[in-house]
């Protein structure tokens, strides 16, 4: 009888040294249809659990199990139900109704959806990463990443600042989140927006990474009030008082991504409002103040846990940030709450992003019947901020930086649409 393959490979606990020896796989991964992922003792399993389930959760994850009812013949659990868009010369009554799976939902705020406009096209010239033609839209490069590396990828200079490297792909998405936030105003939908952003990509021959990724059906997410992450551009009008988080990635033609978002202040923003946007910017600042060679990875939950606390404020725990690269999502897996079990030690060349979502009310959340939307459990509002940074010998360097703005400054201005 042969060996079976995972027998004497690594674990996949984060700096775990010792190899496999049984078949004890995460559970959780199975169930959801991700590759196996196998563990050296029940030990180390469980004291790494709250770190590793983190994957589980990044947009609520992969592949569910086969034969559940909510999955579409031949689709995947996040693929919009029915498919159903909505031709943007339609009847305006009809661009604004509800979608079939939110006519009996039960939603936790005031915020609604409404129909979507029709997949964008992306010309062929564009090069895509490998999700963006597959059905179920799955990455299997990331699949199997996440399968067979425990560890941190180090970048080269050559891979950062080549032509087309890391680093261009980080400003062609500062160039493109700016141009999507002077598109922002009152009146305006989230689907132009999304329009907006898709053509700057096309302009910069990058490939908006939402995009099909895990059959997300749009080039931008777009996040209002309520809405924590992954909010889908639809025909609803931004209006007086919201807050609207824009989340940019793009994918370049050198085939790295690169990761950012800001919470926008639209019209008369409320009091409460204000101070959410500013505590999200200020945790994520905060934390970077923090990152440099040899610190760990789980102490960045501490720091923005004080600072969300100090402010009225509560820390999601459901979605973290990652490392990113030539992969969309890859390790380590960054939680933002305290008392985290992330594993891992800053090392310079390391890149990844940093993006905490902070509530109003509780830190808890839901997610909407388009199986993406995620809200906060109380419908309270919530803001976001998000770079992807580089750990250099001197400390952070911030791949996504504003123009001239090599350490985060609060400007209210820029924000204020």
């Amino acid at each position: 009888m042969s060996t079976p393959s995972f027998i004497g490979g690594e674990c996949a606990s984060p700096n775990c040294t010792e190899t496999v020896t049984s078949k004890l796989a995460c559970p959780k991964c199975m169930k959801l249809g991700l590759p196996a992922t196998y563990f050296c003792s029940q030990k180390c399993f469980v004291a790494n659990y709250n770190s590793h389930k983190s994957i589980h959760n990044l947009a609520k994850q992969i592949l569910e199990a086969n034969g559940a009812s909510a999955t579409p013949a031949g689709g995947h659990r996040k693929t919009p139900p029915n498919g159903i868009t909505c031709d943007p010369n339609a009847p305006i009554e009809t661009k604004l109704a509800l979608p079939p799976w939110a006519k009996n939902y039960n939603f936790t705020g005031s915020l609604r959806p409404t129909q979507i406009s029709p997949r964008r096209p992306v010309p062929p010239h564009i090069k895509k990463p490998d999700y963006a033609n597959h059905t179920q839209g799955v990455s299997e490069s990331e699949q199997y990443d996440r399968a067979t590396n425990n560890s941190i990828r180090t970048y080269s200079s050559k891979e950062l600042d080549g032509e087309f490297g890391l680093r261009h792909a980080c400003a062609m998405g500062r160039e493109v989140l700016d141009i999507a936030g002077k598109a922002l105003r009152v009146g305006v939908t989230t689907d132009e927006v999304d329009r907006v952003v898709h053509e700057a990509c096309m302009e910069r021959d990058c490939y908006p990474s939402p995009l099909n990724y895990y059959n997300f059906p749009k080039s931008v997410c777009t996040s209002v009030n309520e809405v924590i992450c992954h909010g889908i551009p639809d025909y609803r009008e931004v209006q007086d008082g919201d807050i609207v988080n824009i989340d940019v990635t793009v994918y370049n033609k050198g085939g790295y991504h690169g990761d950012l978002n800001e919470t926008f202040l639209v019209g008369n923003v409320g009091e409460d409002g204000e101070r959410v946007v500013k505590t999200a910017f200020d945790c994520l600042s905060n934390a970077l103040s923090m990152v440099k060679p040899g610190t760990l990875y789980r102490e960045l939950g501490t720091k923005i846990h004080k600072t969300a606390v100090a402010n009225g404020c509560a820390v999601n725990k459901t979605y973290c940030g990652h490392g990113i690269g030539s992969l969309f999502h890859t390790a380590p897996n960054i939680p933002h709450y305290h008392k985290n079990k992330a594993k891992g030690v800053m090392k310079v060349g390391h890149v990844f992003t940093v993006e905490p979502m902070i509530n109003l009310g509780v830190h808890g959340d839901t997610t909407w019947g388009d199986k993406w939307t995620a809200v906060t459990g109380d419908g309270k509002w919530t803001a976001q901020f998000e770079h992807t940074v580089l750990v250099t010998e001197k400390g952070c360097e911030i791949l996504t930086q504003r123009e001239n703005e090599p350490v985060m400054c609060w400007n209210r201005d820029l924000l204020a649409r």
